[in-house]
């Protein structure tokens, strides 16, 4: 039963990694490709004698890769050593399976036919001799110091000679074993070779050891950057979705308002509408192919990465130390496919599609496309001043469901709410009724929930700015509440993030206040924004002029520096999009002429979308997609084309 189980376990390893993927047969004199894929000689060789005469490449039949032929043939192909012993190995193995235990071990010397016991076995030559051959062979001048075992150790040496690793033999010096690696000339060398050729100042060699666990190093660090190039390429696949999919809606937007300004203009306008309907669809169309086209490329890169990936692991894990150094200048030529990886990102510039329509006569186009976003003043409303409706530092600004809007005055220390037209309806104030507030900065609305950073804790209002409820982020002891100082809060659909600038720590929450995560960051400062997609927390650090994105456990996703016109400026508000857009508000140290920033989702800038801010600080998303800007004195709310 041991040798039916032996048998079982030989034949799926001759199945699953000793058989030719042309003949489907155990190798027969393999050969090894560039791509590090090995096939039988003779089936290359067939492959050849198919294609056309003048070719002198031959394309790998796995992953399609095309191969110089050598000036000597494919004969001159680097021979898969490994494979070779492997297989050896494998027949060897079988036919010892295949001898009954009891049949009795013969002398290899014997002459034919003679068939005299053997009683031991030499190592070094792996043949059996009986008492009168073993003699004659120690009695021989260059066998004589043989590794000669016993009978009864017969079995133990067949499974103790594939764990034998003899030196190779210097191929210039037969009588010296290979021991040096001489980096200018990239070969295995003997002591003599080092002495005499390779003797030079030029010639720099190591030790075979060194050699191994140098380039052995060198692939890991390979491998573990194409690793790294596999999550970036994640990353960018998803980026590249979100962004296809944000043209899908604009493209749906796009066609609604042409389709609008048509029933309008309709008895003069139809065939108009019908053009310019055809350019957006033609443009759509040709940046849907270009995501599509990104998609392939980055896929196709990584599935040619994963296949060299495969065949250097399975290289590394079979080959013994000098087939490996043997193979480096293959293996190493694959490996430089990772310096080639050329990542397509996503550029989220083209997925905005937009109409700016006009009023149409019969000499004019319908309206124009707009092919980058831009925002536009839409309304503005408030002062500078004490009174209801005016602010002396307009600070977080929030909107309900219902349009209307919610502004925190950080000098003032008031709440107040406002219709969406900019209609004053009521205020908190410090030291109001229950004194409800103390120092308001952040503000943002969930299900008509208020949730407002009011100098150590988080206070909930309603609908009409009633107080709920509240809640503490920070634990009272000497490094906790002491130090806590609330500045940036974010919603997503389900957790509420509040940074804390005092304590430099970015606290995660359920709506009832209850803590999720916690993380500490030196780059924490007063604004914050929370990614739906994932757990992503942005924030911005307005002195150092930083954009950062951290996830709920601390690690940093990206850290990039600001810029404006190609100078730092500070960023204050951030704002996530569905989409994974960021905006960013910035500050040039000059009072209107600060700017609204629009990057992807890995820091990557994309645009500058307004401009001639005075002093903007939070921004917060209407119902209708307009953003609303805390702008110091004024509430702007701009509309985004």
């Amino acid at each position: 039963m041991a040798e039916a189980a032996a048998q079982i376990v030989l034949d799926k390893i001759s199945q699953g990694h000793l058989e030719c993927p042309i003949c489907c047969c155990r190798f027969t004199n393999p050969k090894m490709l560039d791509c590090l894929h090995s096939f039988c000689l003779n089936c290359l060789e067939e492959m050849m004698s198919k294609q056309k005469s003048e070719t002198e490449r031959i394309t790998c039949p796995v992953c399609r890769r095309e191969t110089q032929t050598p000036d000597g043939g494919l004969q001159s192909l680097s021979s898969s050593f490994f494979l070779i012993s492997l297989v050896d190995e494998i027949n060897k193995q079988e036919k010892l399976l295949g001898k009954a235990l009891s049949a009795c071990t013969t002398c290899e010397s014997c002459e034919e036919g003679l068939g005299h016991d053997a009683i031991s076995r030499c190592l070094d030559c792996k043949a059996n001799f009986c008492k009168k051959c073993q003699e004659a062979h120690q009695r021989l001048k260059y066998t004589k110091d043989h590794c000669i075992i016993p009978a009864h150790g017969l079995d133990e040496s067949r499974v103790l000679a594939t764990d034998i690793s003899i030196p190779p033999k210097c191929r210039k010096h037969i009588e010296q074993s290979l021991c040096f690696r001489c980096e200018t000339c990239d070969t295995l060398i003997c002591a003599l070779c080092a002495a005499t050729e390779h003797r030079s100042a030029e010639h720099k060699f190591i030790g075979i050891t060194d050699a191994i666990e140098s380039f052995r190093q060198s692939v890991n660090d390979i491998l573990h950057n194409f690793e790294k190039s596999k999550e970036q390429f994640a990353s960018n696949e998803d980026s590249i979705e979100r962004a296809r999919n944000r043209l899908q809606k604009k493209l749906v937007q796009a066609r609604s308002d042409i389709s609008s300004k048509a029933e309008a203009e309709i008895a003069k306008i139809r065939n108009k509408a019908k053009l310019l309907t055809d350019k957006v669809d033609q443009i759509g169309q040709e940046r849907d192919s270009e995501y599509e086209n990104a998609l392939i490329h980055n896929r196709d890169q990584m599935e040619r990465a994963d296949q060299i990936v495969t065949a250097v692991n399975n290289l590394m894990r079979q080959a013994d130390d000098f087939e490996l150094l043997e193979l480096r200048p293959k293996v190493m030529h694959n490996l430089e496919f990772q310096k080639e990886l050329k990542c397509e990102k996503a550029k989220l510039d083209m997925s905005f599609i937009g109409v700016d329509c006009h009023d149409v006569i019969s000499d004019t186009d319908l309206g124009e496309i707009l092919l980058k976003e831009k925002w536009q003043l839409k309304e503005e409303f408030g002062k500078e001043g004490t009174d209801d409706g005016e602010f002396k530092f307009a600070t977080g600004v929030a909107c309900f469901s219902n349009g209307d809007i919610v502004v925190t005055d950080t000098t003032q220390k008031r709440l107040s709410l406002f219709t969406f037209t900019g209609q004053f309806k009521t205020s908190v104030v410090q030291g109001g009724e229950c004194n409800q507030l103390e120092a308001p900065w952040g503000v943002v609305t969930y299900d008509d929930l208020l949730f407002v950073t009011d100098k150590k804790k988080v206070k909930v209002f309603d609908l009409e700015v009633k107080f709920v409820r509240e809640f503490t982020p920070s634990v009272d002891d000497a490094d906790g509440l002491s130090k806590s100082i609330l500045r940036g809060i974010a919603l997503d659909n389900q957790r509420v993030a509040v940074a804390d600038w005092g304590r430099k720590v970015i606290s995660v929450h359920n709506l009832d206040g209850s803590l999720i995560a916690s993380t500490s960051n030196n780059m924490v400062g007063c604004y914050i924004a929370m990614s739906n997609n994932k757990e992503r927390l942005i924030f911005t650090n307005y002195e150092e002029k930083r954009l950062l994105c951290i996830d709920f456990k601390g690690n940093e996703e990206f850290n990039v520096m600001t810029l404006l016109n190609g100078s730092p400026a500070k960023p204050t508000s951030v704002l996530c999009d569905d989409d994974g857009s960021i905006y960013v508000a910035l500050h040039t140290g000059t009072l209107g002429t600060s700017a609204v920033q629009h990057y992807d989702s890995n820091g990557a800038f994309i645009a500058t979308v307004a401009q001639g801010l005075y002093n903007p600080v939070e921004m917060a998303f209407t119902r209708a997609g307009d953003v609303v800007v805390a702008d110091k004195h004024t509430v702007k709310i701009v509309q985004r084309m």
